[in-house]
């Protein structure tokens, strides 16, 4: 088995390398063969039973993935993204790298006759905003609040369409807010939900820029990693039509955040996190839902985690 990774230097990029390594073997075939995309060529491992190969390539320069889809990948996961805030701050990087290079990808699928390649892309929860009810499902309309979110309906609906003429497998996983990551923040305006609970643990300070009522979506890291490997071994037909749907998070405020940071690591931690609203992230981010039934993906065997102390005691756990 042949598997192709966009974004593969990314943090979640990195995960998943990990994991299919540890596993070897995905859907009952064994991995071959890991292709490793990102504008910096992704770190290099040794590793004797999968050929690893690590490109640096610009995806949004024409042709760029052609060398990669001429080689038959079987599974390709499309991680690779400009970040909410960024793609806010700069719409023409944002459009080039979030929707072209995407649209790219599929027409290179296409070209190369690769539909039983099955496509996994990582969406958001920022494909939904406006005029909500208080529980969404996967069929409540998009629409977004921020062209971040634009960005990645538009490519949803694509990946869609081009499953529906049989041009490749595709599936769209919308990840809720990633909580904990591991290093430093970035520039996606969720970045600070786990800035402030991974510095105060690591004993540095960490600013919150929204009000401590605002609820979020989220998942840990390790159930993002299981569901990208688990959308690769969902047959197609059990897949249906219909091929985005929203990961099973939980919902949790910023206040719930912080008082599970001061049960852990007690009132000294919880001091270091200073209120600091910022309007702009506010506005972002205070967009997103944060209630879901997520009906689909539960029936198709993704899981949630527990509880929010769970991800604290994870992240904890990796660290140690």
């Amino acid at each position: 088995m042949h598997i192709a990774i966009t974004g593969a230097a990314g943090f979640l990029g990195q995960r998943l390398v990990a994991q299919l390594l540890e596993r070897g073997e995905l859907n009952g075939a064994a991995i071959q063969r890991l292709t490793l995309i990102d504008q910096t060529e992704p770190p290099a491992i040794d590793q004797e039973a999968v050929d690893v190969v690590s490109v640096a390539l610009d995806i949004t320069m024409p042709g760029a993935l052609d060398p990669v889809l001429k080689a038959q990948p079987d599974v390709i996961y499309h991680l690779a993204a400009v970040v909410s805030s960024a793609a806010e701050a700069d719409f023409d990087l944002g459009m080039r790298v979030n929707f072209d290079a995407t649209r790219a990808l599929l027409e290179g699928c296409r070209a190369q006759g690769l539909s039983a390649t099955r496509l996994i892309m990582a969406s958001s929860v920022a494909a939904y905003g406006g005029d909500l009810p208080e529980v969404l499902d996967d069929m409540t309309a998009l629409h977004p609040q921020n062209s971040y979110g634009a960005q990645k309906a538009m490519s949803e609906l694509l990946v869609n369409d081009y499953s529906r003429r049989g041009l490749v497998d595709g599936l769209v996983l919308r990840l809720p807010t990633i909580v904990i990551r591991p290093g430093r923040p970035n520039a996606a305006a969720s970045s600070f939900a786990s800035s402030i609970l991974r510095e105060p643990l690591n004993g540095e300070e960490a600013v919150c820029p929204v009000p401590t009522d605002l609820d979020l979506f989220v998942m840990s890291p390790a159930k993002v990693v299981d569901a990208l490997i688990h959308g690769a071994e969902i047959p197609g037909d059990v897949l249906g039509p219909f091929r985005a749907f929203m990961l099973p998070g939980i919902t949790v405020s910023v206040a719930e955040m912080l008082e599970t940071l001061r049960e852990v690591a007690g009132e000294e931690a919880l001091a270091r996190v200073r209120h600091e609203p910022d309007a702009p992230i506010e506005a972002i981010v205070g967009s997103w839902p944060a209630r879901f039934t997520n009906k689909r993906a539960r029936q198709l065997g993704f899981q949630s985690d527990h509880d929010f102390h769970e991800i604290v005691e994870a992240f904890l756990d990796e660290r140690a």
